[in-house]
Order: C-alpha cells, then sequence, then structure tokens
C-alpha cells in the first residue's frame, strides 16, 4: 500500500509564479511519480484567516481546481478536494485543539509575521492556524507531507500532536515525515528583499497573465549597476532573483545561463527572460481556458474529490471518538 501524501493550497487570489514553482509543479511531480496516494486540496478554510470578500470566494476556489487540472493534477491519480466540504477538518481541529498548549502556537514564526503585518486583524484563526494544518493532515493518515522549510515548523507541531494524542488516548494517528522539497523561492521583480506576492502585484508575475504583461514586467525587473549578468545573491540579489526564475522556469543551470550571456546587456537577458516564461506558461494557459468552459465537468471532479475524502475522514473520525469517549 502506498504512503498518504497530503498537501494543499488556499484560494486568496491569482496564483503566482512563486506559487507555480514551489507548489503546483512539485505536487504534479509527486503524483506522477506513482509513490504516493496523494490528497490535494483547495485550502477554503485557511483562507479565511486574511480578510477577503465573501462574493469572490466560490470563483476563487473554482481557480484553485482549474490551476490543479490545468497544471497536470489527474483526478484518476489523486484525491482533489474542498477542505470546507469535509466537516472533519474542523471536528478534529477542535480535539487537537484541547491538547495543544498555548506556548506551542505563540512560538510559531509564521503567527508573528503575518500578525506584525496584519496587526488590526490578528484574529483567533491566524493564530490556531497550525491546528487546522495538523488536522488536515491527521486525518487522512499522511505519513508524508511535501514542505519547504518555512513550514517545517508546523509540521513538526503536528507530529507533536500526533504523538501527544497517541500517548494519552491510545495509537491513532502516524507522525508523518516531511518530504522536503527544492523549492524556488523568488522575490518581488521590484524590491528583491521582499518575497514574491499579489500584495505587490507589479513585482509579481502571475501564471494567468497575458504574454504582453509578463515582458512588461520583466522588463521593468530592478537589477544592478553591474555590466553582466552574474550570480551573487548576497551583494546582487537582484539578478540572483532573476536567475533563479529563469532556471527553474527553462530547465537549465544558472551557472550555464551565466555563462551564455557572458558580454551581453541585461536587456538581451530580460527579453529572453520574459520569451522563457511565456513560452513555459503557454501550455499551462491554454489547458486552464479550455477547462474553464466545462464548468459542470469541474463540479464533477470536485464532487467526486469530496465524497471519497469525506469516507475517509469519516472513518477517521469515527475512530478518535471512540478515543475520546464521544461514542
Amino acid at each position: 500500500m502506498k504512503p498518504v501524501l497530503v498537501s494543499g493550497i488556499q484560494p486568496t487570489g491569482n496564483l503566482h509564479l512563486g506559487n507555480y514553482l514551489g507548489a503546483l509543479k512539485n505536487f504534479v511531480e509527486l503524483q506522477n511519480s506513482g509513490k504516493y496516494e496523494c490528497y490535494f486540496f483547495i485550502a477554503d478554510l485557511h483562507s479565511m484567516t486574511e480578510e477577503y470578500n465573501p462574493k469572490e470566494k466560490q470563483k476563487q476556489i473554482v481557480n484553485v481546481a482549474l490551476d490543479y487540472l490545468a497544471a497536470g493534477l489527474d483526478p484518476k491519480k489523486s484525491v482533489i478536494f474542498q477542505q470546507s466540504a469535509i466537516p472533519a477538518h474542523t471536528e478534529l481541529m477542535w480535539a487537537l485543539n484541547t491538547i495543544t498548549p498555548m506556548g506551542e502556537l505563540r512560538r510559531m514564526t509564521q503567527f508573528k509575521d503575518k500578525s506584525e503585518d496584519i496587526a488590526e486583524n490578528t484574529n483567533v484563526g491566524l493564530f490556531n492556524y497550525p491546528v487546522l494544518m495538523a488536522a488536515d493532515i491527521l486525518l487522512y493518515d499522511a505519513k508524508v507531507v511535501p514542505v519547504g522549510h518555512d513550514q517545517l515548523q508546523h509540521l513538526e507541531l503536528t507530529r507533536t500532536l500526533a504523538r501527544k494524542f497517541n500517548t494519552k488516548f491510545g495509537k491513532t494517528f502516524f507522525e508523518p515525515a516531511p518530504k522536503m522539497t527544492e523549492v524556488t523561492r523568488l522575490m518581488s521583480l521590484d524590491d528583491p528583499t521582499k518575497k514574491m506576492s499579489k500584495s505587490r502585484p507589479a513585482g509579481c508575475v502571475f501564471i494567468d497573465d497575458a504574454p504582453e504583461v509578463i515582458r512588461k514586467k520583466i522588463m521593468s525587473a530592478v537589477t544592478d549597476s553591474e555590466r553582466e549578468v552574474g550570480f551573487d545573491k548576497e551583494n546582487r540579489p537582484a539578478m540572483a532573483n532573476l536567475l533563479t526564475l529563469y532556471s527553474a522556469m527553462s530547465g537549465k543551470s544558472i551557472d550555464a545561463l551565466v555563462a551564455a550571456y557572458r558580454g551581453k546587456g541585461y536587456a538581451d537577458f530580460k527579453r529572453d527572460l520574459a520569451e522563457t516564461v511565456i513560452t513555459s506558461l503557454t501550455p499551462f494557459q491554454k489547458r486552464k481556458r479550455v477547462l474553464a468552459k466545462d464548468a459542470k465537468g469541474i463540479k464533477a471532479i470536485m464532487e467526486k474529490g469530496n465524497k471519497k475524502a469525506l469516507k475517509v475522514s469519516e472513518k477517521k473520525m469515527e475512530v478518535v471518538k471512540k478515543k475520546l469517549g464521544l461514542a
């Protein structure tokens, strides 16, 4: 029996290249490896911790489903579902809340960072986010979770809660192992000291951007005062970021790219980078346009995935309730 792998993406607006390279592309590779039983969900409950327009939420949920399918996730190979359609996620979260020390959540780096950014809207959901994430994972007996370094702390909490629950109530959960991924960390094109984010649209290339928009953003990207293309993450962060993007989208090594542009100007480099990004995204964008025309087909895929996730989650919650003395 293949080990279960679980991950998800929040529906908080259009995905950008950082999301594509850091998560979506990796999901497809993990699925196609044939090594795992994959569950990929749309993390709409998590997305509620940030300000959002309820009238836009359904559109955003469908958009992530389209991104999943257009990128290459296959409902015949993976379970694709909507988090909020599975009541057991919040049910298990509540059970885990009762064994989660406040101190564990206070030390979460992401909570500290986000609460500083949105101090006026630091809500309990944001504080409690890692416990819901633990429920997302433990509910499906996941043995493997693909993570970058920024999510390791949350996964370690998941492992801690699984261990604590097992000790207190009897063996119930696996302690999931991290599947460390080579996440391409992209920085904003207009400020290489900040991570690429939809909150900085001028420095962010969205995977749905039209070719002319991509060209404009990349040609406007900041560089430095040097004369030649070169990779130096510490002293030349802007060029290092562009080379990282070029390498990730082309499959060419950074050393090979530096050699190829020796003696050439930044304009040539950025022009070629823009065309590489456009060419790489074109098949995805074409598939997404075709899929978007079949609303009933997308709905049917989601309903099928929800049904499978519901069956697995309900069975797990029966076990949990018995262990807790609730059934």
